[in-house]
């Protein structure tokens, strides 16, 4: 790999005798991570059935896993929702905010997920998680890995950080800033940030990155915490971002994170200021994994304004085929209270959730399913929050089966069975929902995940 010349003279400025060790760590191959969905599977049960080598625990999460394999995404047990692929140190980051069940978490830069589908694992289903992602491609992507992950508490929406400003004021207990940024720690993976990088590039991060994390501190409430991190090693966007920050928001302390596993202190002396010690670097040279930066702040004092909740409109329009399908398919009752009509869609709300008028939502909670013609069409981000014990009818294929890829490629299958919806499952866990008619199973999974 050859890297930029002013990158490495950057770098050797910036790590002094460490920088032969850290030039020497782009001559291995990047380190390959899977991080257990608890939503779905234990740790325990997960690890009796991996299909892949586990190499080792990434010490600083209890999820996740080094494996051999380098394309873990197209497997059964990935679409179902049972792991994430995840780069061993961008792990790192969640655990910092020490989310607790029932929480209101913000993922600001949320896409493709694997912070908010992290967070969603330690609320354990209670609580509220909001995941935002201002691009709204990246934002369809977040969409995907929520709903295959089985997230029934979160509400993804696509807006900048200003506007979501305006709507919440004081109003989460932690938030997640994974900012973006020149990626100067995943040049391994990502080929654009090495063919892309420059000081300036770097620059115009910084400047992006700035009323980022100030509109993360208005929604941060007093005594709550937020944790800023990236993937890259430059200090414009790392101490100089949190230096600035703190000298600009008095109301604030740096919370210090703990030097194990390899992470190391800011680089404080650059910026003469101590406090930057709390920091965290990690240094692909001194731990498995790639580069990253972490700060974790402490919001001493503020305002707090919360938002009017949202209410039901399922008064404006007869769902009683829903009703139906609920009666006949599931096992468990839904309260009217938290059901809600867009359009032709029937979403399930988490407990307490805000209004939604002044933000543009992708996600206002799990997606039911939609009326078509006289039915009611259950959708597959419904089926994935579910377990086999929820519905009256299952199909359950096996990870290795030829009638599992098949269905995951799209196609229908032959069935011996009684008309109506099925959820489908593999080797216990749910991966979408399927109807039978006449001996044949029509595929529901959606288009958009099919394997090719």
């Amino acid at each position: 790999m050859r890297l930029p010349e002013k990158f490495l003279d950057r770098m050797k400025e910036l790590l002094k005798d460490e920088f032969d060790d850290f030039l020497k760590s782009y001559e291995y191959e990047r380190y390959q991570g899977i991080r257990v969905n608890t939503l779905k599977i234990s740790v325990e049960d997960f690890l009796k059935i991996s299909p892949y080598k586990i190499l080792d625990r990434v010490p600083w999460e209890e999820r996740g896993f080094y494996i051999e394999e380098e394309k873990p995404g197209k497997d059964p047990y990935h679409a179902a929702g049972l792991f994430y692929v995840q780069e061993p140190s961008a792990m790192s980051v969640t655990p910092q905010v020490q989310i607790k069940k029932g929480e209101k978490v913000l993922d600001l830069c949320a896409s493709p997920g694997g912070k908010s589908t992290q967070a969603a694992s330690y609320l354990q289903g209670e609580g509220l998680l909001v995941s935002n992602e201002i691009k709204l491609k990246r934002a369809q992507i977040l969409v995907q890995n929520i709903e295959r992950m089985g997230i029934k508490n979160a509400v993804v929406t696509n807006n900048s950080p200003e506007e979501l400003e305006r709507v919440f004021t004081g109003y989460f207990d932690k938030v997640i800033v994974d900012a973006p940024c020149s990626g100067e720690g995943m040049f391994k993976k990502d080929k654009d940030a090495l063919n892309y990088w420059s000081v300036e590039n770097v620059l115009n991060y910084q400047a992006m990155q700035r009323p980022i994390l100030r509109s993360a501190a208005k929604m941060l409430k007093p005594g709550g915490l937020m944790v800023y991190s990236t993937c890259t090693f430059s200090i414009e966007e790392n101490e100089f971002i949190i230096d600035e920050f703190l000298k600009e928001n008095k109301n604030f302390e740096l919370v210090n994170i703990e030097k194990k596993h390899g992470f190391r202190e800011g680089f404080y002396e650059v910026l003469n200021n101590p406090e930057l010690k709390k920091v965290a670097r990690l240094m692909p040279h001194r731990l498995k994994g790639e580069g990253h930066f972490l700060a974790l702040l402490r919001k001493l004092d503020g305002e707090i304004e919360i938002p009017n909740k949202l209410k039901s409109n399922i008064g404006k329009r007869d769902i009683d085929d829903f009703k139906r399908f609920a009666k006949e398919t599931l096992k468990f009752e839904f309260d009217d209270e938290r059901l809600l009509l867009r359009g032709d869609r029937l979403y399930y709300v988490p407990q307490d959730c805000f209004d939604l008028k002044d933000l543009n939502v992708l996600r206002p909670g799990i997606l039911l399913g939609e009326f078509k013609k006289n039915r009611f069409e259950p959708d597959y981000a419904l089926a994935a929050t579910l377990n086999m014990d929820e519905v009256y009818r299952n199909i359950n294929f096996t990870r290795d089966s030829e009638e599992i890829r098949k269905y995951i490629e799209g196609y229908t299958l032959n069935v011996d069975l009684e008309d109506g919806w099925y959820l489908i499952n593999v080797d216990g866990y749910s991966l979408s929902f399927g109807k039978v008619a006449k001996g044949v199973l029509k595929n529901y999974f959606p288009k958009a995940l099919r394997w090719q």
